[in-house]
């Protein structure tokens, strides 16, 4: 399989984003390069850049590997992707009113109605429920991977609590103080202002219960979570307080946290707890972890809460695979993006297709994330497969398939010269009543094992800098 790379058109040349990168490499010491990396990842471990691995006898706080060769973007690759993104998010956000108001697009015939009403993800307590400002999705991560030099495909949405965003931002950071040189030669779209733009966006998504500057609060599962660096970092970048849900109770009609002068409500809450758990007296009665009672003060406009309830819907993976239609349907235009073929596993022919296929394709739950419960069939042995193919058919409807792409690669440092490595893009959108904005670059995952084409953390991968080049 032949696959793109990103930074050499051919074995001498680099591509024209790569190019000054490329000739102040060429100028470089390989060992002051290798202390630099080794000094890079002391900077991760000094400001706690960790996270916890699920189901790890060894679950250890582990660091991401950090590469310090920047993935590149020119401004004419970034305003094609910024277009696709752009629709794509403003048709998430337009079916999921629909989903949860007159539901017009399942009276068209245009996805099946059993999708919705059987699955876990939609939740009946929003329905008739329209968010302050109309916006379900505030913040939205969109997993994209490249195949060629114009060619880019939407490999996934994260509708719920998209996470990385903290790494996005210490990726820059460390980039600018250990090559400051390198900013001075290439003209990088700054990342730096992503707190202030979050602030800014959810506080124009305020409720109606809001009198004055809206107070924002950032609601954290707590210290064991494995994004709970990023709970903390944003918390503090935005100015918002950080609460767990013993810290909150409800008073006179509102959501009110804990203060040093007594409990003072909350506007906004940008959670990052799951659905399930937001509230034991609506959902999980036995979670431990959210607000009794906090969707009935949301239904009644007393807070925004960041992402909606029940917006897991609009990033199902089975879902996913009628993006194309749901594009159409809401904006009466054809897909910038492309979706990645995929076969409902749920479906009898496809399932046939899926099970012969098995060690081609890969195949993931449709409510997985982070890499869990999926196989990478290329990469599995005979027994992963014979085991996968057990669940697969005894429940079909929880999983989907899609080829296994030919992802393109992006150089990282190793030991003394460039490699080649798989990479996907996520890239960050703010969602606000009257705009819609997407931070120049976002995070790019990169898969560390050669040959490797899983990039998530939880499996191994490392994350890089990215660069959107000004015009």
């Amino acid at each position: 399989m032949k696959f793109f790379n990103e930074m050499m058109a051919d074995e001498i040349s680099a591509r024209e984003p790569y190019q000054l990168y490329k000739d102040w490499f060429d100028s470089q010491d390989p060992k002051a390069l290798k202390r630099k990396s080794a000094e890079a990842e002391a900077v991760f471990r000094r400001t706690g850049i960790t996270f916890n691995v699920y189901g790890k006898k060894d679950a250890e706080e582990r660091l991401i590997p950090f590469d310090i060769v920047p993935r590149i973007i020119g401004a004419r690759e970034w305003t094609k992707l910024t277009k696709g993104i752009d629709q794509r998010v403003r048709a998430i956000n337009a079916f999921l009113h629909d989903i949860y108001h007159k539901q017009e697009i399942l009276k068209a015939g245009r996805i099946p109605q059993h999708l919705i009403e059987n699955n876990e993800a939609y939740l009946p307590q929003m329905i008739g429920v329209t968010p302050p400002g109309g916006v379900y999705t505030h913040i939205v991560g969109i997993d994209i991977v490249r195949t060629g030099e114009s060619d880019f495909y939407v490999l996934e949405d994260n509708a719920r609590t998209p996470s990385g965003v903290s790494y996005m931002l210490e990726n820059r950071e460390t980039m600018l103080q250990m090559f400051p040189d390198l900013f001075a030669q290439n003209r990088v779209q700054q990342v730096s202002d992503y707190p202030h733009s979050l602030r800014r966006s959810l506080s124009d998504c305020a409720p109606p219960a809001c009198k004055g500057k809206p107070v924002l609060g950032v609601l954290t599962p707590g210290i064991h979570n494995s994004a709970y660096f990023e709970h903390a970092f944003l918390a503090d970048q935005m100015g918002a307080e950080l609460v767990e849900g013993h810290d909150i109770k409800i008073e006179n009609g509102r959501v009110c946290m804990r203060t040093t002068e007594g409990y003072e409500p909350i506007d906004v809450l940008y959670r990052r707890v799951d659905d399930d758990y937001l509230d034991p007296l609506n959902f999980n009665p036995e979670s431990m972890l959210g607000v009794p009672g906090i969707m009935d003060v949301y239904r009644a406009g007393g807070i925004t809460i960041a992402n909606a309830p029940g917006a897991g819907i609009a990033d199902d993976k089975a879902i996913y695979s009628y993006m194309p239609d749901i594009i159409e349907f809401y904006t009466g235009e054809k897909a910038l993006l492309e979706n990645v073929p995929t076969w409902r596993c749920s479906e009898a022919e496809s399932l046939a297709y899926v099970l012969e296929h098995l060690p081609e394709l890969v195949v993931k739950e449709v409510h997985g994330s982070g890499g869990y419960g999926m196989l990478v069939g290329p990469a599995a042995s005979k027994k992963e497969i014979a085991e996968f193919r057990k669940k697969l058919e005894a429940k079909p409807g929880n999983y989907i398939a899609q080829p296994t792409l030919a992802l393109s690669t992006t150089p990282v440092f190793t030991k003394s010269k460039l490699a080649p490595r798989h990479v996907d893009l996520r890239p960050f959108i703010l969602v606000s009543p009257n705009n819609i904005n997407i931070t120049p670059g976002g995070l790019t995952r990169v898969a560390m094992k050669e040959g490797s084409l899983v990039v998530n953390s939880s499996q191994g991968g490392g994350t890089k800098d990215t660069w959107v080049l000004e015009d």
